[in-house]
């Protein structure tokens, strides 16, 4: 018999992080917990180290813009077809943050040997990159199965320990739906902790159903689950509703300035406030 998990409310939800974690988020297209990152700017958190699996926008660069974020590990932070995170080009270039530049097969890499339980993982296309000049926790060795010449680039396992994304679907035993999103899978088996939002509870067991089980995501691994309706706004949520372009491109615009920031964090952060 499954155990029933109860839903959380948002805030408790976001209290599990802690100033100083290593948390995880989706690319846009996967699910990004905004209601949640909302949430958690206002909960006050610092100090985070922001993994983005593999390439983040509009939630990253809040987070960042809000005085989250201590370290960014990520391919890019890059707002829709707009161009890169306003805030997050600021704080490049004033040092608030730091960066740890990488590519988004390293990421992919480094958290499927993390779901595996690996110590690292080794890739052959990041020779001859700059970046080895500035990962330092990258090591370069010659694959000890060819016959010399051969080398290889080995990246530590990547175990956040949180990882946070928004999902259509959670049932009354903590499992989720992801659909065909993988890439959630295994951050999520990566990760020590993962935390979801849900747009809908479904009625039974997800893991049961033919149709649905094959795409949802065991209890086994997701430590608790909010229900927030229209949670992915203004980003979009597959299937559900189109992302809010002339949202996102308000806040492109207002990101762009240190009052204007300000302007977007009154209207939209410190008092919530979502389309319907």
């Amino acid at each position: 018999m499954n155990e029933v998990k109860p839903l959380l409310p948002i805030e408790d939800l976001v209290s599990m992080v802690e100033s100083g974690t290593q948390l995880a988020i989706p690319k846009d297209e996967s699910g990004p917990a905004m209601a949640a990152t909302r949430a958690l700017i206002r909960h006050g958190v610092r100090d985070l180290h922001l993994l983005c699996a593999p390439v983040c926008g509009l939630q990253a660069d809040l987070l960042i813009g809000a005085g989250c974020v201590k370290t960014v590990e990520c391919g890019a932070i890059v707002i829709n077809e707009i161009g890169v995170g306003p805030r997050f080009r600021e704080a490049v270039r004033q040092g608030t943050i730091e960066l740890r530049d990488s590519t988004c097969p390293a990421i992919h890499a480094g958290l499927q040997a993390g779901e595996k339980g690996l110590p690292f993982v080794g890739i052959r296309g990041l020779n001859g990159s700059d970046l080895l000049k500035v990962r330092k926790d990258w090591r370069v060795m010659d694959n000890p199965f060819g016959n010399g010449g051969d080398p290889v680039v080995l990246l530590p396992a990547i175990t956040p320990d949180i990882f946070m994304f928004h999902a259509a679907w959670g049932d009354r035993f903590g499992n989720v739906w992801i659909a065909g999103r993988r890439d959630l899978a295994y951050v999520a088996h990566a990760s020590r902790k993962t935390i979801v939002t849900v747009e809908e509870i479904w009625d039974g067991d997800l893991l049961a159903d033919e149709k649905m089980g094959p795409g949802s995501l065991s209890s086994v691994y997701v430590t608790a689950t909010s229900h927030v309706p229209h949670g992915c706004w203004p980003l979009s949520l597959q299937r559900r509703y189109p992302e809010d372009f002339e949202h996102i491109k308000e806040y492109a615009a207002l990101a762009r300035t240190d009052a204007g920031f300000a302007e977007y964090m009154r209207k939209y952060i410190l008092t919530e406030q979502v389309a319907a």
